[in-house]
């Protein structure tokens, strides 16, 4: 009794000082309630969704993840490798199956080598701190994604904006800038906008200053190019881009990051990208879905562009009716209210008449670009895109956003 009455006394003592201690965090999300940027988690999603509900908030563009092929083949490589690589790479975690989805990355991307990583947010804060460091410059796009954004921080280097998809300011800056390396980055399919960039331009300012070239295409690939290879590769920029970055989470219905490029480079990256060296490799489940999708790609290999149809008819019909939903080509379809109140509450309404969206808010997006944005998949036919946008344009109308 006395033993526990003195971890009563201690577990009392211990939970007032963190009440203290964290008085400021309850500070810190009242002023963001107030000014309604509050992240919440949502409702579960359910397993199956429910017939009434169509997901727009999915990455998984071309509905793989429940397909058969994609189920039976990380079921077959969890029984012959287990669930779990057990180590990192460079201790007893690299596995058959990794060097496996190397190689086949590195062949669906035209590229000499490619390397994995436990996601794409680690794939961009291992890689952009080995290339640069202090002394050096990065210039990236504005809009680029927060992961991208954290790793050139990390880095050290000397961080410049260059206006979205604007080759000319991305001239200007690395005319003026000085530095031991330089650097630039910008994404393929901009994650929030749905835009392309302009990446022959890019490159070729690139490469005219002497800059090494990082490219997201998380959205891009599987949608883009020849059988989903993305952007880079149908654009014939493989030669200029020293780094092709991909995600397995989105399009390939998996999980993990990769990255694109030369043989040497990948050598470095094994020494130097300290996210790679520090974590435990792939789970060989994860691995062997992605397999099975690269696979279906070069089966259905016109299956990026139907999509991209399905979602231009869908733009289409918003903006029809007078909605503002960007200048995008992509899957990825934002319609932009501006204010923060308004996103939530299209949100909310929306959630109500069955269709799953979230509000997107700053810091994701520059203020006043609040928006709801739409995620198209193959699973959604053009009759059910049709049903949807009708569905949009009335509570768009009703809040008084047209």
């Amino acid at each position: 009794a006395g033993i526990l009455l003195k971890i009563s006394r201690c577990c009392g003592i211990w939970s007032c000082c963190q009440m203290k201690n964290e008085r400021w965090i309850a500070d810190a999300l009242r002023q963001l309630s107030e000014q309604d940027l509050q992240r919440q988690l949502p409702p579960e999603t359910p397993p199956v969704p429910r017939r009434t509900t169509v997901n727009f908030s999915s990455n998984d563009y071309l509905g793989l993840r429940r397909n058969p092929d994609v189920i039976r083949t990380a079921m077959a490589y969890l029984r012959r490798f287990g669930t779990s690589a057990g180590a990192s790479r460079l201790l007893s975690g690299s596995l058959e199956c990794h060097r496996e989805l190397e190689e086949l990355l590195a062949q669906f991307k035209g590229y000499p080598a490619s390397l994995l990583f436990g996601s794409g947010y680690l794939a961009n804060c291992g890689v952009v701190p080995a290339l640069v460091g202090r002394g050096d410059v990065v210039v990236a796009d504005r809009l680029v994604h927060a992961s991208l954004v954290d790793s050139i921080l990390l880095s050290g280097a000397r961080l410049l904006r260059f206006r979205h998809n604007d080759p000319e300011h991305l001239d200007a800056l690395l005319d003026k800038s000085v530095g031991r390396r330089k650097l630039v980055v910008t994404e393929s399919v901009f994650s929030m906008d749905g835009d392309v960039a302009p990446l022959k331009e890019v490159v070729s300012v690139a490469v005219r200053h002497g800059a090494m070239v990082f490219v997201d295409e998380a959205h891009a690939t599987g949608i883009f190019g020849r059988e989903g290879s993305g952007l880079v590769c149908a654009e014939s920029l493989c030669e200029s881009v020293n780094i092709s970055m991909g995600t397995l989470s989105k399009a390939l219905a998996s999980y993990g990051g990769f990255v694109c490029c030369s043989s040497a480079m990948k050598d470095f990256l094994i020494n130097r990208a300290r996210t790679f060296i520090y974590s435990t490799a792939l789970p060989p489940p994860a691995a062997g879905a992605a397999i099975a999708a690269l696979k279906w790609l070069k089966r259905h290999p016109d299956a990026g562009s139907l999509l991209l149809r399905r979602a231009s008819l869908f733009r289409r019909r918003l903006a029809s009716a007078g909605l503002n939903v960007g200048s995008g080509q992509s899957q990825i379809v934002p319609l932009i209210v501006g204010d923060n109140q308004n996103a939530l509450v299209l949100a909310e309404r929306l959630r109500r008449e069955g269709l799953l969206v979230r509000a997107i808010r700053p810091p994701t997006v520059p203020p006043g670009t609040s928006r709801v944005r739409f995620s198209i998949t193959l699973q959604m036919s053009p009759e059910t895109l049709q049903e949807c946008a009708d569905i949009i344009i009335k509570a768009a109308q009703d809040i008084g956003l047209v």
